[in-house]
């Protein structure tokens, strides 16, 4: 008897390719899902998508910038014409600056919040029709300890990390009537 069996449904994971994304995406892979890997680095996300592939593991990977607004719709529009059909989508891409907070630029405070939270936005937006077309689906959004608790010298990421857990709530309220489960998942310190 399988407990967890995706089998049949289609997972996208940004910053999949490695950390945090790439566990996921074994994860998803492992039971069953076919999985799409979402990242900035080419080299690195393609040699993710030969590992899923070498255990057997649908998989794909798309060169893709989560900063880039115009980048979401494409991911998502690619993903269906490969595999059919988005019923999993991963918010995992991050990035941070550390520094004491009076240090910052504003540009590196923009990043931050671009990579970390808008990015998010923008994914689940792209993501939010195909879900709806199929009857529903899961959003995942990877938030941090640091949603929580803040840090001396990270003050750009833990607020966006606050931040993406408020989303990640409104999200849930707003897209329930369409079947579409948004949570967020807030890991402490992971060893890459």
């Amino acid at each position: 008897m399988t407990l967890f069996d995706l089998s049949g449904r289609v997972a996208v994971v940004t910053g999949g390719n490695g950390g945090i994304g790439l566990g996921m995406a074994k994860g998803l892979a492992a039971a069953g899902a076919s999985v799409v890997l979402a990242a900035r680095n080419v080299a690195k996300g393609e040699a993710a998508a030969a590992e899923l592939a070498a255990s057997g593991a649908r998989s794909a990977f798309i060169a893709f910038d989560v900063a880039d607004e115009s980048s979401c719709p494409g991911l998502i529009e690619k993903t269906v014409a490969r595999f059919g059909r988005l019923d999993i989508l991963v918010n995992d891409a991050g990035t941070s600056v550390r520094k004491p907070p009076e240090s910052y630029t504003a540009a590196e405070w923009r990043m931050v919040l671009d990579t970390n939270l808008t990015g998010a936005l923008f994914c689940s937006q792209a993501a939010h029709p195909a879900m709806k077309r199929t009857g529903g689906g899961k959003i995942i959004n990877i938030g941090s300890m640091y949603s929580i608790f803040g840090t001396s010298y990270g003050a750009a990421y833990a607020a966006s990390k606050g931040a993406l857990v408020q989303l990640t709530k409104s999200l849930a309220i707003a897209w329930a009537k369409d079947n579409i489960q948004v949570n967020a998942v807030l890991p402490g310190w992971i060893d890459n």
